[in-house]
């Protein structure tokens, strides 16, 4: 069966080097402004605690860093998300990942990116993908970002109970920004990694509202689909 994974998350962010930090290299990320920083950084964390007739709590956890060389652009993130019911865990994801982006004459890039992750409810023992390729800016303005991305990479699975595979992955992504007023921003971002055996889908939609210079609050929901998951 496809594993489907969902979710909502109200959260305070840190934003520890002014606004432009909030630019979210997650898929496709536009180029940083001319006035970026050299360097940059953002942190989230959520947490729920619900008790009752059933106990459960959720720990979401995230980091970024970001620093300009040149025409370079470096990217580190990370994340981990726990989630437990009546004392038994029933998710528990973490991830760690880098990514390069060259500027190119004009609204072109090239990029490339390497992620680890860890489903522990995911059929894997862990995955370790990287791809490289060409990113086109299509929408530049003071109001609305637009930036698509494609390439090739490959992608390997360490399958709990089972044989270890090595895909040739198709990529592809967008990033869209809209700068809803001097105070809100809505990000959509989406990729595809196709293989010949599955079909890896991500969404992440969010809404951003700046509190002050350092401190933001954020709605998100991110989606995750696998279309043919090990058992």
């Amino acid at each position: 069966m496809p594993r489907h994974l969902t979710g909502l998350m109200i959260a305070t962010s840190l934003i520890a080097s002014g606004p432009s930090a909030l630019a979210s290299p997650f898929y496709a990320p536009p180029a940083p402004e001319e006035d970026a920083p050299t360097f940059s950084g953002e942190a989230e964390l959520g947490f729920t605690r619900l008790s009752g007739n059933k106990d459960s709590q959720t720990l979401i956890a995230k980091g970024r860093l970001t620093w300009l060389t040149g025409p370079w652009t470096q990217t580190l993130r990370s994340e981990a998300i726990n989630a437990t019911r009546n004392g038994e865990t029933d998710a528990e994801r973490y991830l760690l990942a880098g990514r390069e982006r060259y500027n190119l004459e004009g609204p072109h890039y090239l990029f490339g990116f390497s992620r680890w992750e860890k489903d522990r409810f995911g059929g894997y023992e862990y995955q370790f993908t990287t791809i490289g390729g060409y990113g086109r800016q299509l929408l530049d303005t003071d109001t609305h970002q637009l930036s698509l991305e494609g390439g090739p990479g490959y992608r390997y699975d360490a399958i709990r109970d089972d044989d270890n595979e090595t895909l040739g992955v198709a990529y592809g992504a967008l990033d869209y920004e809209w700068e809803v007023s001097s105070f809100a921003t809505l990000d959509q971002e989406m990729s595809v990694e196709a293989t010949a055996n599955n079909v890896t889908s991500r969404s992440l939609s969010s809404l951003t509202a700046k509190l002050n210079s350092r401190l933001a609050l954020r709605l998100s929901h991110e989606i995750k689909h696998n279309s043919q998951p090990p058992e």
